[in-house]
C-alpha cells in the first residue's frame, strides 16, 4: 500500500475557456449566480414588487391580486408539467432497452484481455463502515494486478486514518490537503490526477457493489459506440426495513433508479448521474476537466455536462447497494446537501440560456428544466399550497377564493388530487418494480415524507444564501444500521 500528498487543484479563477466554450469560472458553481443572473434577478424581483406598490399608489397597472392569481395559476402550470413528465418518465421505463448482461457474458472474458480499471474510494469520518468497505472492495471479481483502488481520506481525517490496516496492492491510500473546498468532488479530481485505468469508477464508503460491476461495466463498453463515456449501474438500499424513513427513502430509490432513469435513458435525455456506481471512459472524464469541486451533487452536474458536450449515458442492469438513512436528522443534511446541489447544477447550466438549448436541443432542455428544476420549485412551495389548502378546509373558501378564480380553483384541485395519486401510483410502481412489496401499503403516507422534503429544501435554500455555507459539505453518517441484522445500531 502506498501513501500519497497531493497539493488539490486551483480555484477556478483562470479565464480559460473549458469544453463548453465557457470559462472554468462560469461553469463552476464556486459562484452562485452570474453577473446576467443577478441582474435578471433584480429585474423580476424589481418588477414583482414594484408594479404591485405603483398600482397601490397610483391605480396604474394590475393590481397585487391580478399578480397573485397570476403566481397561483403558474406554480399550477408548473406542478402540471412535473407531473406529466415524471409520470411519462416512469412508463416510458417500461419499453426501455438497458444494458443487460446474460449469465456468462462479462464472465467469458479472458482476465489477460481486460483492461486496467481505477476504483475512487473518497472516505471522510468512516472508521465504523472501514472494515465491511475492504471486504467489498476485496472481493471485487477483477485480476488485482489490473485494479487500482484509491482510498482518497483527508489528512486531517484521523479517525479513518488510524483505522486503516496495512494493505496490499491494489490498495493505495492517497491523503487529500486540509483545504477548501472541502468535498467529495475536490477528493475525486485528485484521484483522477493518479488513475492509470482505461475506465474509472466512484464507490462510496457504504456502498455493496455486485461483485462483478467492473466486468460488466467493461463488457457494456466494448459493445457501445465512443459517444457513450458513462454507465451507470442501479443504487438500491440493503436496509428498506429499518423503520418508515428507510421504506420512504429505498422506494424513491426504486422509482429513480429503476424506472425514471431508465425512462430518460429510453429517450436519450440528459440523465443526471447517481453519486456512486458511475463508470467512466477515464480520457473523456480528463477532457470534461473532473467534476466541479464546488458542487454539492457533482454527479449530477457531470450528467448535464456529458450531454451538452454531445456524449451519452447509459443505464446498466447491476446493482450497487447502499445503506439508507435511517435517523431524521441524517437525513435531512443528506437530503438538503442534495437539493442544494440541484439548484447549483440548474444555476450554473441556465447561465447562457440559448447556448444550452443550442447544445441540448429542445427536448433535452425541456427535460433538464423538468428534472433540476422545475421539480426543486415544486418542492420549495409544496408548504404554501398545503397552507391554502388547510385554510380552505378550516374557513371555506371566503379567504383563499380572491387567489383562485374558477378555472384555477377546479384545476389547482384536479391537480392535487390527481397529481398526488399519479406520484403515489409511481412510487408504488417503484416498489413492485424492486419487488418491495411490503413497502407498498406505507407509499399511502408518503405525502409526510414530500413535507420533509420541503424543510430540507428550505434548509438548502438557506445556505445558499450564505456565502460561508453555500458549498459546504454537510457528511452523512453511515453504519447507523447493523449490516448483518440490518437494524439499527445503538448509539
Amino acid at each position: 500500500m502506498t501513501r500519497t500528498e497531493l497539493e488539490p487543484a486551483g480555484t477556478p479563477g483562470t479565464p480559460r475557456p473549458d469544453r463548453d466554450g465557457l470559462t472554468v469560472a462560469e461553469s463552476s458553481a464556486w459562484r452562485l449566480l452570474s453577473k446576467r443572473q443577478a441582474a435578471a434577478g433584480w429585474v423580476a424581483l424589481g418588477t414583482f414588487a414594484g408594479l404591485p406598490l405603483l398600482h397601490l399608489a397610483t391605480g396604474w397597472g394590475p393590481s397585487p391580486l391580478w399578480w397573485g392569481q397570476a403566481l397561483v395559476a403558474f406554480m399550477t402550470a408548473v406542478y402540471v408539467l412535473v407531473l406529466v413528465f415524471r409520470t411519462a418518465m416512469v412508463l416510458g421505463a417500461m419499453g426501455s432497452s438497458i444494458i443487460a448482461f446474460d449469465e456468462e457474458g462479462p464472465s467469458r472474458t479472458p482476465d489477460e484481455g481486460l483492461p486496467v480499471y481505477t476504483v475512487l474510494v473518497p472516505l471522510h469520518r468512516e472508521a465504523k463502515v472501514l472494515p465491511y468497505l475492504l471486504d467489498r472492495l476485496g472481493s471485487l471479481d477483477y485480476p488485482a494486478e489490473l485494479l487500482q483502488i484509491m482510498l482518497l481520506v483527508e489528512e486531517d481525517d484521523d479517525e479513518t486514518r488510524a483505522a486503516l490496516p496495512e494493505l496490499a496492492e491494489p490498495f493505495e491510500v492517497v491523503l487529500v490537503p486540509p483545504s477548501l473546498p472541502r468535498t467529495k468532488p475536490k477528493a475525486c479530481n485528485i484521484g483522477l490526477a493518479r488513475t492509470r485505468g482505461e475506465f474509472v469508477v466512484i464507490f462510496d464508503a457504504e456502498d455493496r457493489p455486485d461483485p462483478d460491476q467492473l466486468r460488466k461495466a467493461v463488457h457494456a463498453f466494448r459493445g457501445l459506440p465512443d459517444r457513450v463515456v458513462c454507465v451507470q449501474a442501479e443504487l438500491q438500499y440493503w436496509n428498506p426495513w429499518t423503520n418508515w424513513l428507510t421504506r420512504c427513502f429505498a422506494a424513491e430509490y426504486a422509482t429513480n433508479f429503476s424506472l425514471l432513469l431508465r425512462g430518460l435513458d429510453r429517450y436519450r435525455l440528459a440523465i443526471p448521474l447517481g453519486g456512486t456506481s458511475n463508470h467512466f471512459r477515464t480520457d473523456a472524464l480528463r477532457t470534461l476537466g473532473g467534476w466541479d469541486p464546488y458542487n454539492v451533487t457533482e454527479d449530477a452536474d457531470l450528467g448535464i455536462r456529458i450531454a451538452r458536450r454531445g456524449w451519452d449515458v447509459r443505464m446498466m442492469v447491476s446493482v450497487t447497494e447502499e445503506e439508507a438513512n435511517s435517523r431524521l436528522g441524517n437525513w435531512i443534511r443528506q437530503r438538503s446537501r442534495w437539493i442544494k446541489g440541484y439548484i447549483q447544477t440548474w444555476l450554473v447550466h441556465t447561465r447562457h440560456p440559448v447556448r444550452l438549448w443550442r447544445q441540448l436541443g429542445t427536448r433535452r432542455t425541456a427535460a433538464f428544466h423538468l428534472t433540476m428544476g422545475f421539480s426543486t420549485l415544486t418542492t420549495l412551495v409544496n408548504p404554501f399550497f398545503w397552507a391554502l389548502t388547510l385554510l380552505y378546509l378550516c374557513t371555506g373558501s371566503r379567504f383563499v377564493e380572491a387567489l383562485f378564480p374558477p378555472a384555477s380553483l377546479y384545476f389547482g384541485a384536479a391537480t392535487m388530487v390527481f397529481g398526488n395519486f399519479l406520484m403515489i401510483y409511481c412510487m408504488m410502481a417503484g416498489c413492485m418494480e424492486r419487488g418491495l412489496f411490503p413497502a407498498v401499503r406505507a407509499m399511502l403516507t408518503v405525502p409526510l415524507y414530500w413535507g420533509l422534503m420541503s424543510v430540507a429544501a428550505y434548509k438548502a435554500l438557506f445556505q445558499l444564501a450564505r456565502p460561508s455555507r453555500r458549498y459546504f459539505w454537510e457528511l452523512t453518517e453511515h453504519g447507523l444500521v447493523d449490516h448483518d441484522a440490518g437494524v439499527p445500531v445503538r448509539a
